[in-house]
């Protein structure tokens, strides 16, 4: 059976982008007749707002979004929020920490950038240069848990899957991303291991995305293989971004949900703009999700970012 996942992280309040990726995900679950894990992504501690979970399941609530088990409904996995789960990630760690896959890292943000080799191949940011790469576990004992980080090694072998969206991917993690935090010293897991455990352990089947986080599936996915996991299928929707190129944000104006529904648009004026947007629809018009059940084809999804002008947008829904 398929199973799918909707992880929202609740840093703020669901923007459209947030909801097309949530939307496609839960399309490509229910036309398979699979069912839905709604998991909260809230390990990033200082960016979480306490408001921002009830917003985030009322907006997909208002959305028509369901699930099979989460936070509010419960289920076999639970609890389905992460800062919830610490002591579930804490032997997976513990078995990295044993097999000697993580080393003790001390490096300070501003050092790994000062470190970092260039021009390198890097998908994403500075490649970790290995300074503290030849330490072995035994050398944490020297160092108080807020001193340090696990930093997984990396392997050099060719990662890859074949993106339903993007097509095939292909990397060497340990040359074009570097080494990566999987956990704090004290234990708390860092966004890859949490993500690779939860995954794992809920059996989740398929994961829909987007593609800015192409460069954590490679980590995701040279953890699984350490852990001798198999891991899901993955896509990677383009994000939905402003005329200026950059993701979505309020230098854009609001395209919160929560505006829009006390703006008074409806649900299913937001649903059609959304599958529109993703090529699912060839106009905008107002659509309920029976009408969607059925149209999402990954193949049919525009591999380009969807630029986002709110002026045109609000034209665009008042017309629907």
């Amino acid at each position: 059976m398929t199973i799918g996942c909707l992880a929202p992280s609740p840093t703020g309040a669901l923007h459209l982008g947030n909801a097309r990726s949530f939307l496609l995900a839960w399309l490509s679950s229910r036309q398979q007749h699979g069912q839905l894990v709604l998991r909260v992504e809230d390990i990033d501690s200082p960016r979480v707002k306490p408001w921002a979970l009830r917003a985030t399941i009322e907006d997909l609530r208002w959305l028509g979004l369901d699930w099979d088990f989460g936070p509010d409904v419960g289920g076999p996995q639970a609890p389905y929020i992460q800062s919830e789960r610490l002591a579930v990630y804490l032997p997976i760690l513990q078995q990295l920490i044993e097999r000697d896959l993580v080393y003790p890292c001390d490096c300070s943000r501003s050092e790994v950038a000062a470190a970092a080799s260039a021009p390198h191949e890097a998908l994403e940011g500075p490649i970790y240069a290995g300074t503290c790469r030849e330490r072995r576990t035994q050398d944490a004992r020297r160092l108080e848990p807020e001193q340090f980080a696990w930093r997984f090694r990396a392997s050099d072998e060719s990662r890859g899957w074949v993106d339903r969206i993007v097509g095939s991917q292909s990397a060497r993690v340990a040359s074009q991303l570097g080494d990566f935090i999987v956990a704090k010293g004290d234990g708390t897991p860092a966004y890859q291991l949490a993500v690779v455990v939860d995954d794992h352990l809920m059996g989740i089947t398929e994961v829909l995305r987007g593609d800015d986080l192409i460069p954590s599936t490679f980590r995701q996915l040279d953890l699984l293989a350490a852990l001798e996991w198999s891991a899901p299928e993955y896509s990677h929707v383009p994000l939905m971004v402003g005329t200026d190129g950059r993701r979505l944000a309020k230098r854009h104006g609001d395209t919160r949900l929560s505006w829009f529904r006390e703006a008074g648009y409806s649900a299913e004026q937001i649903l059609g703009y959304l599958a529109w947007s993703a090529g699912l629809m060839p106009n905008p018009k107002r659509r309920n999700l029976s009408e969607l059940c059925g149209t999402w084809q990954a193949h049919r999804m525009d591999r380009r970012a969807t630029v986002v002008d709110r002026d045109s947008l609000l034209r665009l829904l008042d017309d629907s």
